[in-house]
């Protein structure tokens, strides 16, 4: 359903994201990606490396790093795909937002609401 290919809309030798192998369905699950969560407070060493910016909020006292493809879905205010974290599995569970056609890239809002316009942090820095 899903696979890893260079995406035209990151730079560098990390260039990669997530596309759709075949149609999917709005609504349809595309992926679960466990969770490797650690206390907020450790995220201070965090921050002083990349992983810093795939790192996402998991409830209030925690962080969290995303294994499978969770950390490589792409940005967009514009998503085709979405999100919720399911506590009870230790997952973040991956869905198409609207219909995604085969071949294309699956974006998700990393701002964690598909309709937030919210500049993030790398678009302030330009």
């Amino acid at each position: 359903m899903i696979e890893v290919r260079t995406s035209k809309v990151s730079d560098g030798d990390l260039n990669r994201g997530v596309f759709a192998t075949r149609d999917i369905k709005k609504g349809e699950l595309i992926h679960e990606a466990p969770v490797l969560p650690y206390p907020n407070k450790e995220h201070e060493m965090i921050e002083k490396t990349l992983l810093a910016d795939y790192a996402f909020e998991y409830g209030i006292n925690h962080t969290a790093l995303l294994l499978g493809y969770g950390m490589l879905f792409n940005h967009s205010y514009k998503p085709n795909g979405t999100y919720e974290i399911n506590f009870d599995n230790h997952t973040f569970d991956f869905y198409a937002y609207r219909d995604i056609k085969a071949d294309e890239e699956i974006f998700i809002n990393y701002n964690g609401d598909e309709e937030d316009q919210e500049l993030l942090w790398f678009d302030k820095e330009e």
